[in-house]
């Protein structure tokens, strides 16, 4: 009989893994558990026989190896088993079904999750990734264990990475480093964060990871000494105060780490690995205080660094107390102090619900804040137009820093640093975001790109006629405000087109003695087919965007028989004009060239893809325009428009001290916003300004100008109907 050293010499490289798998799993699963687990084994075996890897191994070495991974973390058994099949259905002929028929539906679900997006027909590597992020995301929402797998499978994956090609290597390595890593970060999940980190930091920059980590070693041999000091000063001072159960342990910086802070704060290796980090860990809450206030009182803290992740966690249910002390001879200290139990918290994250399931009080908060954050992924991917845009706001959600305000209620509300008061309406909710106006922070009103501090009370004004407005966009950082606003717009702009494109029909048909609501459905079935345009708003979406002309379409519906050609042959001019109310939104503009107002005596213009552009009757481009093959409409403004709207009035001034004070004071006191100041000429006696007013209409423009002449400084003053440089007409 052979011995059990020969035995593990002929033993299969997989039979030596399911033999550790099923020893590492006998520790809390029962056999029938894990009668299951090797049946998996069985299936997933047979499957991928044949296949082997690049080491040279058997290909199912590899999920072998992400279930011993996930065995650490006390997975349950249906979670090993998924690790196990998870490539079977995107490698092998095995089917969804079939997983279903031996295993359930639960674990097919899972495996099914963690599968990539067979034979996507996308334009580029990148729009294919996007797809496959995105159906990871819909299956994480249901099932949190489908990105535990995924992170498992990654890890593996990328301490077996040395054997591909360069460039491979180095695409798997930023992916990690750009979504692995942050989500292991955003489900509170360190420590496979940190392994994640450094080993794509090895794989993308080699030549600067073999550099730091020699100098890493180096300088280690002159820091034990001191570390060892600073740590026995440490214990000292806790158990002199009865703290002498704390845990005092000496931190190590990751490569990944050190070389962020070099590259981020540029600060040359000496000065980022001079910091000195250690962990405090005590039993209590009130330890943690404890020990904070005797830390401060050994070493001097260093103003502004500290921080209390206990009383207001992190996103990811992360809790512990920071704080920054200067230390023996001037060398900067970093402390983390917490509870065994938020330690635990810390290190696994939501892995913790299966780590320490007999702890009730590690999973219960950060299971809590991974569904929360799924729940507002969720959104975010509903309103995503395609899987590109989801994945950009999935990177604006991952790479964030913390702000905490409070509503006026005092709820805390948590937000990325720079975020504004319109990313804290959405954050409160997407009605809120949609409709805010203004907002007062602290009780003192504020506009909404106000970017947000820690502490600040946001109370959000509302109106039910307000929209979001497209600028937002330049401003906004989270990922939810980002998508709601692009969501709303797309779908605001059609539904827009298709009101436009109904009234611009009703107005033709009334010129031709008919009503719109008494053409036959069959007559404007006949047309669509004819034309083929999928349905009616199809149809009033193309005519509201200027793709085509009212008056056309509205001949055809009168006489259905007629054939397009002959409708423009009867063709005869509509000389009812369309009503301008001012607040159409994106398909009713207002060009820019010469600033009409409410009173003007206006002409509108189709631009096919835009809608209607509005131009003064006198503008200069009209002449221009005329010479080409436009489409024309009669135009006049609503009596009762509402809004604000530009113009721009020439000033020629006194050159004294205050004299622009005095015009803005006036302007304001006749209530009309400054919206632009450009001063073109100036000399020691005069001065040459352009200034754009938000006016309401022609007649508040009157009243502001005749003040504005009363003033003994303004010499010469003019409304401008042409902007100051050439334009495009269409806009």
């Amino acid at each position: 009989m052979p011995t059990l050293a020969v035995r593990e010499a002929i033993e299969l490289p997989q039979e030596k893994l399911i033999r550790r798998l099923c020893s590492a799993l006998s520790g809390y699963l029962d056999p029938t558990q894990i009668a299951d687990v090797q049946r998996a084994y069985q299936l997933a075996n047979t499957a991928h026989e044949g296949q082997v890897r690049l080491t040279g191994e058997p290909y199912i070495c590899h999920p072998l190896s992400v279930a011993l991974i996930l065995a650490d973390m006390r997975m349950d058994a249906r979670g090993i088993m998924a690790a196990i099949m998870h490539d079977v259905i995107e490698d092998t002929s095995v089917s969804k079904e079939r997983l279903i028929e031996e295993f359930g539906e639960e674990v097919a679900d899972l495996v099914d999750g963690v599968t990539k997006l067979g034979r996507i027909d996308s334009k580029s590597r990148a729009e294919a990734q996007a797809q496959n992020v995105r159906k990871m995301f819909l299956a994480m929402v249901k099932d949190l264990r489908v990105i535990m797998v995924k992170l498992a499978d990654r890890l593996h994956n990328m301490r077996t990475l040395e054997n591909m090609a360069c460039t491979k290597r180095r695409r798997i390595a930023a992916e990690t480093l750009d979504i692995y890593a942050p989500i292991a970060n955003r489900l509170g999940m360190h420590e496979l964060r940190l392994e994640l980190e450094d080993l794509g930091f090895a794989a993308m920059y080699p030549l600067r990871a073999r550099i730091l980590d020699r100098s890493v070693r180096k300088a280690r041999g002159n820091r034990k000494e001191v570390v060892s000091s600073i740590e026995t000063s440490i214990k000292k001072r806790l158990a002199d105060a009865g703290l002498s159960h704390c845990e005092v342990i000496g931190r190590e910086k990751h490569l990944y780490s050190i070389y962020q802070k070099m590259r981020l704060k540029r600060r040359p290796f000496a000065e980022v690995f001079d910091v000195y980090a250690f962990r405090v860990i005590g039993e209590s809450i009130d330890d943690c205080y404890r020990a904070l206030g005797i830390a401060h009182n050994l070493y001097k803290p260093i103003p502004g660094r500290f921080k209390d992740y206990i009383a207001v966690p992190k996103a990811n249910g992360y809790q512990s107390l920071h704080t920054a002390l200067a230390g023996p001879y001037g060398q900067p200290l970093e402390i983390q102090i917490r509870t065994r139990a938020m330690h635990h918290l810390a290190e696994a994250g939501i892995a913790a619900h299966w780590l320490y399931k007999s702890e009730r009080e590690h999973s219960p908060y950060s299971q809590a804040r991974a569904h929360e954050w799924l729940q507002d992924l969720l959104e975010i991917q509903k309103s995503a137009g395609d899987s590109m845009e989801f994945l950009d706001n999935l990177k604006v959600d991952l790479f964030q820093r913390e702000v905490y305000v409070f509503t006026p209620k005092g709820q805390i509300i948590k937000l990325p640093r720079q975020a504004t008061v319109v990313d804290f309406a959405y954050a409160v909710h997407t009605h809120v975001g949609n409709t805010c106006v203004s907002a007062r922070i602290d009780r003192q009103l504020a506009p909404l790109q106000t970017v947000l501090q820690n502490g600040q009370t946001v109370e959000v004004i509302t109106a039910p006629w307000a929209r979001p407005n497209p600028l937002w966009l330049n401003f906004v950082v989270t990922a939810k405000a980002r998508a709601a606003i692009r969501n709303h717009l797309r779908h605001f702009k059609t539904q827009e087109g298709i009101a436009l494109g109904q009234r611009l029909l009703e107005k033709e048909l009334d010129g031709l003695g008919h009503r719109y609501e008494d053409i036959p459905a069959e007559q404007f079935d006949t047309l669509l087919h004819r034309l083929d345009i999928a349905d009616r708003d199809a149809l009033l979406e193309d005519i509201g965007f200027g793709n085509r002309l009212p008056m056309l379409v509205a001949r055809q519906l009168v006489d259905a028989a007629a054939t397009p050609a002959a409708a423009e042959e009867n063709f005869k001019p509509i000389l009812t004009p369309l009503i301008i109310k001012g607040t159409e939104g994106m398909v009713v503009n207002l060009a820019k060239c010469c600033r009409p107002i409410p009173g003007d005596p206006i002409v509108g213009l189709f631009n096919p893809g835009k809608g209607i552009v509005v131009h003064l009757t006198e503008c200069r481009n009209i002449e221009e325009l005329r010479k080409r093959q436009v489409n024309w409409i009669d135009v006049q403004w609503d009596k009762q428009a509402t809004g604000e709207f530009p113009a721009l009035i020439r000033l020629e001034l006194m050159n004294q001290v205050g004299t622009l004070a005095k015009v803005a004071s006036t302007i304001s006191k006749m209530r009309a916003n400054i919206e632009n100041v450009q001063i073109v000429n100036q000399d020691s006696q005069l001065s040459v300004d352009y200034i754009t007013l938000m006016v309401r209409d022609r007649n508040h423009l009157a009243n502001v100008v005749r003040e504005l002449r009363k003033l003994s400084i303004v010499l010469k003053i003019s409304r401008v109907k042409s902007e100051l440089r050439k334009k495009n007409p269409h806009d």
